[in-house]
């Protein structure tokens, strides 16, 4: 396994204990891979691509936006980017040449959205392609809504009365299609008919600023989660925690994952019951559905942000 690791002082990348660094002289703020061409957006200078596995990037010259905010790749091997202000954009041939698509904020809702650090925009905190179709996408907007396609961004559908209104993070399982996981700030969201309708299964929770979520490769219901009491414990104070939750039960903490100093980690899940978990605590690795962890790689970095985490098999 090859694990991506961004943070706003450059790209690590983590493979048979040993660490490359990468792209230090921008800010990474988000990654996605597909086979040996890797994707870095950055704050300050568009996309950087790799097509050898991460070993060398290069600009992708023709695209405009600077700000890239969230990066994502479909089934069907298209390429989305989303951007500050919100805008998302595809590719179709690996990351080379890029498109917008309708724009987002034709939408009317798009006259509330705010990012409150700086309230006169916002943009696109994560983009989830449908698992079984390339053309459906489940967008986030930070802050303001969860919007959808499925026609590729040729339409949006506008946010729907009770989903989440700043999802951080959207997960899906390949063997549950329907389904939607979203870790936003106002709470825990759960869809199971692509974010027609949705729940709010909080049980346990005792820190609801939800950041990142993701669910194990075995089992759909197997859950782990990072929050915090607020974007400040997330960010900067440190005491954020995760959880984990299977069927029918209550989020329980997990301690080892969990402190005082804790930035709240980004999550993504690997082979089997293997969920990797990357923050100032450095990257971490549980292989029983985020019950115990233990450290893979990077050293501790008290106020080093996680921004992006993506692995390779």
């Amino acid at each position: 396994m090859k694990a991506f690791c961004a943070f706003p002082s450059g790209l690590f990348v983590v493979e048979d204990g040993a660490v490359r660094e990468r792209l230090g002289d921008v800010t990474p703020t988000c990654v996605a891979v597909s086979g040996d061409t890797v994707c870095c957006g950055t704050s300050d200078a568009g996309i950087r691509r790799s097509v050898d596995g991460g070993e060398s990037f290069h600009r992708v010259a023709d695209f405009e936006r600077a700000h890239v905010t969230a990066l994502a790749v479909g089934p069907d091997g298209t390429w989305w980017a989303g951007t500050e202000p919100s805008a998302l954009y595809r590719s179709d041939d690996g990351g080379r040449a890029w498109r917008e698509t309708a724009p987002l904020t034709d939408l009317d809702s798009s006259d509330e959205w705010s990012f409150p650090p700086r309230p006169d925009t916002h943009h696109v905190r994560w983009v989830r392609p449908r698992p079984d179709d390339g053309d459906s996408l489940a967008v986030a907007i930070e802050a303001g809504a969860l919007v959808r396609t499925t026609d590729g961004g040729d339409t949006w559908r506008e946010r729907v009365p009770g989903g989440p209104l700043d999802a951080h993070t959207i997960a899906t399982h390949p063997g549950t299609p329907d389904r939607l996981y979203a870790a936003a700030g106002d709470g825990y969201h759960e869809s199971s008919d692509w974010g027609e309708t949705w729940e709010t299964p909080e049980s346990g929770l005792k820190h609801t600023y939800c950041w990142s979520v993701a669910a194990t490769e075995r089992d759909p219901d197997t859950r782990v989660l990072s929050a915090a009491s607020g974007p400040r414990a997330a960010h900067s104070e440190g005491g954020a925690a995760v959880y984990r939750r299977e069927a029918g039960t209550d989020w329980t903490r997990v301690p080892a994952v969990s402190g005082d100093d804790l930035l709240a980690p980004v999550l993504a899940a690997g082979a089997g019951r293997t969920v990797y978990a990357l923050s100032n605590h450095g990257l971490q690795r549980s292989t029983d559905g985020g019950r115990t962890w233990r450290r893979v790689a990077l050293g501790y970095a008290p106020e080093e942000r996680a921004t992006g985490l993506a692995l390779a098999p």
